[in-house]
């Protein structure tokens, strides 16, 4: 080992952390055992890159997953409880030499709510009670301390321009808002920092104030596209919220959405006490799936599912002694759910170009080749290719454990390859296994 060094200090976060696993025992009608805990992890693989090695964390969304009542079935629930719970999430780089730190941003700031906004930056009306929050503001003015934001993939590097592009989690509590009142900077965003100092130059909030999950998940991707007779060196990024966006690198400005290439179903409506179908869900939309971009051709290509949720606001009776508690219970619905592959044009503004539906939600990645192929997996263990054209299935070979990792293509002895891991998911419900398969053309 040439060198070791913690993202953070585990007696600090476990000083910082609260024990909420009482909350999922208490009451039997979240119909689920607690699992996991309140903790920093470190999800992605790290970047690499001018003597510089840099690593998120993740894991300080702070919302209380349940597992289902089924064994080998899907996440249950996820509980949000208002309240002060953890850190801020950051991206922090290392000298690769010997390991010192170098610089960090942390994703939540002081003055972190924001402008209240009423509205999304893309005109989508966020249906909040911004009085009630100003009014709540002095109380909870130190709510950022504790504001999550994990960040679930490596960076974007773009060498050129010296920045870092990465996508930035829900902000903490999850799914509870009372305790942070504000837009929550810069939770659920996608965000440009300076690559040799970590400051940052432009974040751009897909949902402000976020109650729903909608983690800025799937890793973004780097490419040209021509605006107005004018090209633009761009950022894509395909969001839960069932939208693909694309932004100027240099300023953040946002060039344009696409088409949704999900259902959309009562976005952004606040909890009820009898519960809110909102689609997409938690899970999305694209989640941390990588998406695929053919630069030549204009084009990209996003694993996306349908799996809507249940957003209800509950009570916990006070008894023993201990107060009334408030939560919020998101739970994915479980039937009529299935995955969608799309294509979607970088060059007429987003629009879709074609769509395949497949029985399960897509949870894994995409990857695109030059020779005019798409390939995917699913749960249910097919790894399949499709036409780059239309959408039509082509091939396919079931790996006999869920395929939900992003593809890759490569060569070797002057041959061409594809490869991709089946180790199935449980959270997702999808047949757990431990192979990596390599295909390749006959000789």
């Amino acid at each position: 080992m040439v060198w070791d060094r913690p993202l953070t200090d585990a007696a600090d976060e476990e000083a910082r952390g609260e024990d909420r696993a009482t909350l999922g025992n208490a009451d039997p009608a979240l119909k689920g055992e607690v699992s996991g805990a309140t903790g920093v992890g470190a999800n992605a693989a790290p970047l690499v890159y001018d003597g510089l090695v840099v690593s998120g964390i993740t894991g300080v969304g702070y919302g209380l997953h349940l597992d289902a009542p089924r064994p080998g079935a899907p996440l249950g629930a996820v509980i949000g409880v208002a309240g002060r719970y953890g850190r801020p999430g950051f991206m922090a780089a290392f000298d690769a030499r010997t390991g010192e730190p170098v610089w960090k941003f942390d994703v939540t700031v002081p003055d972190w709510e924001g402008s209240y906004s009423e509205a999304t930056a893309y005109g989508v009306p966020l249906h909040r009670d911004v009085a009630a929050e100003k009014a709540a503001a002095a109380e909870h003015k130190d709510a950022w301390k504790y504001g999550g934001g994990s960040i679930w993939h490596a960076p974007a590097y773009d060498p050129e321009r010296g920045l870092l592009f990465f996508g930035v989690g829900n902000p903490s509590p999850q799914s509870a808002g009372e305790s942070r009142p504000g837009d929550n900077l810069h939770t659920s965003s996608l965000v440009a920092v300076d690559a040799k100092t970590g400051k940052l130059r432009w974040a751009f909030q897909q949902t402000p104030h976020d109650l729903w999950g909608y983690d800025v998940a799937s890793p973004p991707s780097l490419f040209d596209v021509e605006v107005d007779g004018r090209k633009i060196a761009a950022v894509g990024q395909a969001s839960k919220l069932g939208w693909y966006f694309v932004h100027e690198r240099e300023t953040g400005r946002l060039l344009y959405k696409s088409e949704p290439f999900s259902p959309q179903q009562n976005m952004f409506r606040a909890p009820t006490p009898e519960g809110i179908t909102i689609a997409p869900g938690v899970a999305g939309g694209v989640n941390w799936s990588p998406a695929s971009v053919d630069p030549a051709a204009g084009v990209a290509y996003v694993a996306a599912m349908h799996w809507p949720a249940v957003y209800r606001a509950s009570t916990l009776p006070a008894e023993g002694g201990k107060p009334e508690v408030r939560y919020f219970n998101i739970e994915p619905v479980t039937s009529g759910t299935y995955g969608l592959l799309t294509a979607i044009d970088l060059k007429a503004g987003g629009r879709l170009l074609w769509q395949t539906k497949t029985p399960e939600p897509l949870i894994g990645g995409v990857l695109a080749t030059a020779g005019g192929l798409v390939f995917s997996g699913e749960g249910g263990g097919d790894f399949s290719a499709f036409d780059a054209k239309d959408g039509a299935k082509l091939w396919s070979f079931n790996a006999g454990a869920g395929v939900n990792a992003p593809p890759i293509a490569y060569k070797a002895g002057g041959k061409d390859f594809v490869a991709v891991a089946a180790g199935g998911s449980q959270i997702w419900g999808f047949r757990q296994g431990g192979a990596v398969i390599a295909f390749g053309l006959p000789d």
